[in-house]
């Protein structure tokens, strides 16, 4: 009976586990991929390839706070809203929620103070982030322009508002630049063990691009990979016999369709599999790592176990040459339409200070210059009441008129604001920052130019952007 390489391949998985199977199909199913190439040597595999100039960044973080962080009550202190608080709001207001719709200006319940040598003032909320003010450049002059969820995730992730189907930024940095490491995937993603974010795998999706590009989604639970073990019987000798025969018939396969890019792609994939049995077990083996580092973290701490756990492990990644990790939380605890003052403190118990040690723990390595650590959310909340009844059940509707998001290290200016929104929160006025620019200073901090890194798509050379406008936010720069 004869058997096919895939059959085979299912049939003797060997502990090659969940992660790299689904690494695997995503080159297999790495389809349609167009005959003409936008630039002379760009390919459609993970090689290494030249950036368009100087890099400063060779890794991201990004910690998404899915639902829109309160600005006014966080990072943006804005006096005279607190000083006007209750009376009505004599802009006009877009809300989502007009049942609940009020004009009633709501001050912030926390206190700002100055922190660093830098003087950013942050809410008592944010104690650990305003540990690392003079580490973060602060930007609160946001804007998507729409107050929906999904619409900004999108804008944010795929470049354009509310479109599915738009490659993920970080699938963009793969195309224009490869991996950096063979033994993992490039773009990995840390997803929340209460469940998936809002529009859960559109946020890690490569859209029109081949699934190569796509995130690759660790298990929220230990074990984060399953049965990277090979059955006990096949263990040893009988797994490296497996695997030589393997090789003997991918690359006997490989012979009879001599210069095929793709296939010697899926070959090379099927290759880190094996490979990834050692690296993805010692990647994610956080008890090597000391005790002032796991408290660092938070991991003697209830509140901040999980996030710190996940914010350690992203570390351990990058470290290990990972291009781009991102990390989301289950739904969407920043929106908190009610109940604002016992939700949002409950939030930032549990992340503030797991990504203030990132940003720490990634200072102290000597790796924050090449890593940009992104915290912030879609869009922001509105200066006025959403009422929910009792005043202690009040909270904020969506607002994407005016936010704050901040950055840290891979080039970005320390200890720094830019931008600002109105008196009261509303409107970014000063330095509108889109999500384009915010595409197109990410990729210049890799040494890429939005508008040359373009793929082929229906006929069009597309890029991250769509063709709209965005500018490198020189200002930002270090």
């Amino acid at each position: 009976m004869t058997i096919s390489r895939r059959d085979f391949l299912n049939q003797n998985a060997l502990g090659i586990g969940s992660v790299a199977l689904a690494w695997l199909l995503q080159q297999e199913r790495a389809h349609a991929i167009p005959k003409s190439l936008p630039k002379p040597g760009q390919t459609y595999d993970l090689s290494l390839k030249k950036p368009d100039f100087a890099p400063r960044a060779k890794a991201m973080i990004s910690l998404f706070q899915h639902g829109g962080p309160s600005h006014m009550d966080l990072t943006d202190p804005k006096p005279e809203l607190t000083k006007f608080d209750g009376t009505d709001y004599k802009e006009e207001v877009a809300y989502s929620f007009a049942n609940a719709a009020s004009k009633k200006l709501f001050g912030t319940r926390w206190k700002f103070r100055k922190h660093g040598e830098c003087g950013t003032e942050l809410s008592e909320l944010l104690p650990e982030t305003g540990q690392i003010a003079d580490d973060i450049c602060l930007i609160r002059s946001m804007h998507t322009g729409a107050n929906g969820h999904e619409v900004s995730i999108r804008y944010f992730h795929g470049g354009i508002p509310g479109v599915l189907g738009r490659p993920h930024l970080a699938s963009w940095l793969l195309y224009g630049l490869g991996a950096e490491t063979h033994d993992l995937p490039a773009y990995m993603v840390l997803t929340d063990p209460g469940g998936p974010p809002v529009d859960s795998t559109n946020n890690w999706s490569s859209g029109f691009m081949p699934p190569l590009f796509q995130g690759t989604v660790l298990r929220p639970k230990e074990p984060r990979v399953l049965n990277l073990d090979a059955p006990a019987h096949l263990k040893g000798e009988p797994q490296e016999q497996n695997l030589k025969l393997l090789q003997t018939l991918n690359r006997q396969h490989a012979k009879r369709f001599p210069h095929e890019a793709d296939l010697e792609a899926r070959i090379a994939s099927y290759e880190l599999a094996a490979r990834m049995q050692t690296a993805a077990r010692e990647a994610l083996d956080i008890s090597q790592e000391t005790k002032a580092t796991q408290e660092l973290y938070g991991l003697d701490q209830d509140a901040t176990r999980e996030y710190g756990t996940r914010c350690l492990i992203a570390r351990r990644l990058v470290e290990r040459g990972v291009r781009f990790v991102q990390l989301f939380l289950a739904g969407q605890p920043w929106d908190n339409h009610s109940n604002l003052a016992t939700a949002l403190p409950s939030i930032c118990r549990r992340t503030d200070k797991p990504a203030a040690a990132l940003v720490t723990d990634l200072k102290q390595r000597g790796m924050l210059d090449e890593t940009i650590v992104h915290w912030g959310g879609e869009i922001g909340r509105l200066p006025v009441t959403q009422n929910q009844g009792a005043p202690e059940k009040n909270g904020r509707d969506h607002n994407g008129q005016g936010f704050s998001i901040w950055l840290a290290g891979g080039g970005f200016k320390p200890g720094m604001t830019y931008g600002a929104t109105d008196e009261f929160g509303h409107r970014a006025v000063e330095n509108v920052v889109t999500p384009n620019d915010y595409q197109a200073t990410l990729l210049r901090l890799f040494g890429l130019d939005v508008n040359e890194l373009v793929f082929p798509y229906n006929g069009q050379a597309q890029n991250i952007t769509a063709g709209r406008k965005a500018r490198v936010v020189e200002e930002i720069l270090a």
